[in-house]
């Protein structure tokens, strides 16, 4: 059984949300806040946080930052603020999807499902792939540039390792959203280009000497 933290100061949504998972098959345990939670962490993390952003004390953005230091466990946002501002910074400081409030909760449920179908994806080998001075160890979800640590999310780490097991093919934006945020995605093929240009970004701060190539039009491939 997965298991879920739910963190949100709304006592009715953190029910509602309870509710939904549970009927899933889900184990959730419910915070509102993340003072409550740092205690429960001590134990262990969950398979995934469902995560607010407006929190009484230490808020979810500066939350995630903390998790992303260490860990890869999948992050969904949930808010009731809609800027595109705050939809972009909660993605690129490592959530792996981001909802706004007031949201279908089966809708939720189907977002959980798909962000943990991708956290499963590995390869039949423990070995690393290597790029240049890239590797890439898929069951364990490593990467290493000069033999340091790359710190990449869910979806970063799927989408480098698709580019990187198929060199010099090109893949058009519409196949990255199908295989990497899934055949249900409901959103823009904007989120192709937010995605690479933040594991370029990552790419470019460790050294790699691989390179993210835009095909003008089209989409982007992996050059050596």
């Amino acid at each position: 059984m997965q298991t879920v933290f739910v963190i949100d100061d709304e006592v009715n949504i953190r029910i509602l949300i309870t509710q939904y998972l549970q009927k899933e098959g889900f184990k959730v345990e419910a915070f509102g806040s993340i003072e409550e939670l740092n205690h429960r962490l001590e134990e262990g993390y969950p398979d995934m946080f469902i995560l607010d952003i407006m929190l009484p004390g230490q808020d979810g953005l500066a939350f995630c930052q903390k998790i992303r230091e260490h860990s890869w466990v999948p992050i969904i946002f949930i808010s009731a603020r809609r800027k595109a501002f705050d939809r972009i910074t909660g993605l690129e400081i490592g959530g792996d999807d981001y909802l706004s409030k007031p949201f279908s909760p089966r809708e939720l449920v189907a977002r959980v499902h798909s962000v943990l179908r991708r956290t499963k994806k590995t390869t039949d080998t423990g070995q690393y792939i290597q790029v240049n001075n890239l590797k890439l160890r898929p069951n364990d979800r490593l990467g290493l540039v000069n033999e340091c640590e790359l710190c990449l999310t869910t979806r970063e780490f799927d989408l480098l390792l698709l580019l990187v097991q198929h060199p010099q093919r090109t893949f058009n934006r519409q196949e990255l959203l199908d295989k990497i945020w899934g055949y249900d995605y409901m959103g823009s093929e904007r989120a192709v280009d937010d995605l690479i240009k933040r594991l370029r970004k990552k790419l470019r701060k460790s050294g790699s000497k691989t390179n993210i190539q835009t095909i003008w039009g089209y989409g982007y491939r992996l050059d050596g």
